[in-house]
């Protein structure tokens, strides 16, 4: 029972996680675009979550609120890229070293959540329609819930012309140019997408840990990179696989292997460490596949 438990509660934290990764495979995949905001915006969404929390917003509305503040950080890395004629890499840099500060004064180093305030897992309509079930299975559903809505939405998306010139963007600006669109704004629209669905994952680890912190951010870029390169080298060759569902099963498994160091006795406090090796572990077979496949061509 006690694996089932932990099982459970890897494969939530797989889900919410997803929400982050999702927002780093439109960057990195679709925009080729090395978005160091994410340290920043994830625990922005934490943050503005926490403090409207305390405040007594409903659960529900504070995820919506903590988009809205990622997709800002999003369209400010964008502006000063595009705009401000800034290097990719160093306008995220900028935006995430300006968000610490705002983060601070947002809620603090740290922000504790009390027990009698309600989050979304413990809300209605939810309190109603889960009331006899544990809290870990509830964290289970709802997280489950949300990945596959937002899921959805983004494969319909990419769908759209606006969303086939997105993914276009990355790979052949100038066909983006050549159909009479900016390929700017084009960068800045995919940028607030992804920095709003990075803040949500901060918003829903909030309310999944009651808690925030300053330093919750740390590491965020490189988990969802090692889990986007999980997910696509998994379905490499089932192009009829989506990008959104390999992303979300690399989120699973990446969560899984941290999980399974600490379960074999690592110390909690070498997770960020276990992080960098696994990460660098992933890029070294990731880039021996591609020599290979390059060869065999």
């Amino acid at each position: 029972m006690e694996f089932l438990e932990l099982l459970e509660s890897t494969v939530t934290q797989g889900f919410i996680y997803a929400l982050l990764t999702c927002g780093i495979y439109i960057t990195y995949k679709l925009l080729d675009f090395p978005d160091l905001t994410v340290d920043g915006s994830f625990p922005l969404g934490a943050a503005v979550t926490a403090v409207m929390l305390t405040k007594g917003v409903n659960p529900f509305l504070t995820l919506v609120i903590a988009m809205a503040a990622g997709a800002l950080a999003g369209f400010a890395t964008g502006f000063i890229h595009v705009k401000l004629k800034v290097r990719d890499l160093l306008a995220g840099i900028i935006t995430m070293t300006a968000l610490f500060s705002i983060n601070l004064q947002i809620a603090g180093s740290n922000l504790n959540i009390g027990r009698d305030v309600d989050t979304i897992f413990v809300a209605p309509p939810f309190d109603a329609l889960f009331g006899s079930m544990g809290l870990i299975h509830r964290k289970f559903i709802i997280s489950l819930i949300l990945v596959v809505i937002f899921k959805v939405i983004l494969d319909l998306y990419f769908e759209t012309k606006n969303g086939l010139l997105l993914r276009a963007t990355g790979d052949n600006a100038d066909l983006v140019t050549t159909l009479a669109k900016d390929k700017g704004k084009m960068k800045i629209l995919g940028l607030v997408i992804a920095n709003a669905l990075v803040a949500l994952a901060g918003a829903v680890v909030c309310h999944e840990q009651r808690g925030f912190s300053a330093t919750m951010g740390t590491g965020q870029m490189v988990f969802g990179l090692a889990a986007v390169i999980i997910g696509t080298t998994i379905f490499k060759k089932l192009s009829f696989v989506k990008g959104t569902t390999a992303v979300l099963v690399g989120s699973i498994v990446y969560k899984g292997c941290i999980q399974l160091a600490i379960s074999l006795g690592l110390p909690a406090n070498l997770l960020k460490l276990i992080t960098a090796v696994l990460f660098l572990i992933i890029l070294v077979l990731g880039n021996r596949g591609e020599g290979r496949s390059k060869s065999n061509a």
